[in-house]
């Protein structure tokens, strides 16, 4: 795993870590479909680009054919490019990248690779699907976009102006800001701006300590706005929202708070052993995925395993799943979720705040999917 264990969204990272151990720890052996046993490993890259290649390259000289990464888009998209051209270069040593939560849609477009796989819905699946819920909302008139100033945040701005100029032209952009990523300590001007524009709605894909903070400044000025986000359930941000009592939060997602069977069984157990919350569900697909593509393979080899995953439809957490052949996007359903306080359909405590998030729209996969731009070279 190479991910941000340290720095700004070191948190984030840090339970990602917890997660992806915890699901193989669960799902390891006879309990996968290849009966292999997975051994997670977590690799440091501090968030950023240039130390996930230094990481990768210590990773694959270490010997490792299988990693995953998924906080940033930037290093993402900079190891995937490395991935393929460290296969070409080495052939017999080919390396499997696993992303489960980097959503820049060029990931699977026009830099799509063969080697790299995503898990998590794009932005523009998501913003589809978000889009298509607030156009049926009547209150939203007048949008403040904010967003971090990396390639998700400005995917996430042009994808919700190209959304809702199409299905509600009328709906006004008031603003639209890029912060940098990681270095804004106080919200306070930003949430000034928001409210000296009149927006009666807020839209952001932040996450980590940049919703965080911002929420925590949109609650000491009192001002209370919808909000649409992406990233509302990660680590510190759920504890933040319940301090300023109720509020119109949504999220757009693969997944939910209050699933029941096997997931509510994991999620449970996940809080009563680290005290925190499982919520990167993709993890959960990921180590189901690989099993799959290792037993249909029948070998453990990267070559064999991603030709076997290519294509792949596999029953995961959230139903009938497919790793689409053309460009390696996991085709999945959506939900919208909205801030509540816990009740007996919705019984599961977000950071143990008395709230949770409950489905109130599931969006099917096929409404949720979109097109893709991939020319996909693949392998002989």
């Amino acid at each position: 795993m190479i991910e941000g264990l340290s720095g700004p969204f070191g948190n984030v990272g840090q339970n990602q870590l917890k997660s992806w151990q915890f699901v193989a720890d669960n799902l390891n052996g006879a309990k996968n479909a290849a009966g292999v046993k997975f051994e997670i490993v977590g690799m440091d890259s501090k968030g950023s680009p240039q130390e996930a290649l230094n990481t990768f390259k210590a990773a694959v000289d270490q010997g490792f054919r299988y990693i995953v990464q998924g906080n940033g888009s930037g290093a993402a998209l900079a190891l995937s490019d490395a991935v393929g051209k460290h296969n070409e270069r080495n052939p017999g040593k080919e390396v499997v990248y696993l992303n489960y939560a980097a959503v820049d849609p060029a990931l699977t477009n026009e830099k799509c690779n063969y080697w790299h796989f995503r898990l998590d819905a794009d932005t523009t699946q998501k913003m589809e699907a978000l889009t298509s819920f607030m156009k049926e909302q009547p209150t939203v008139k007048k949008v403040y976009l904010l967003n971090q100033n990396y390639s998700h945040g400005q995917q996430v701005a042009k994808y919700f102006k190209e959304g809702m100029t199409r299905k509600r032209p009328d709906v006004q952009i008031v603003g639209d800001d890029l912060v940098p990523m990681g270095q804004v300590k106080d919200f306070a001007p930003y949430v000034a701006k928001i409210k000296q524009s009149g927006a009666d709605t807020i839209v952001t894909g932040n996450w980590g300590q940049d919703l965080t903070l911002l929420v925590k400044a949109l609650n000491d000025s009192g001002l209370k706005l919808p909000m649409y986000t992406y990233y509302a359930a990660v680590s510190g941000t759920p504890t933040v929202l319940a301090s300023g009592g109720e509020s119109e939060v949504f999220q757009i997602s693969y997944a939910h708070s209050n699933y029941t069977g096997v997931m509510g069984k994991l999620t449970s157990d996940f809080q009563k052993k680290f005290g925190d919350d499982f919520y990167t569900f993709s993890i959960y697909n990921g180590i189901v995925l690989l099993s799959e593509g290792m037993a249909k393979a029948q070998s453990t080899d990267p070559v064999k395993v991603a030709a076997a995953m290519s294509g792949m439809r596999f029953k995961g957490f959230n139903g009938d799943s497919e790793m689409r052949k053309s460009d390696h996007q996991m085709q999945q359903g959506l939900y919208i979720t909205k801030w509540q306080k816990v009740d007996k359909k919705n019984a599961y405590s977000v950071e143990k705040t008395g709230y949770t998030f409950a489905p109130v729209k599931y969006i099917e996969a096929y409404v949720a999917s979109t097109p893709t731009s991939c020319q996909m070279k693949r392998p002989s």
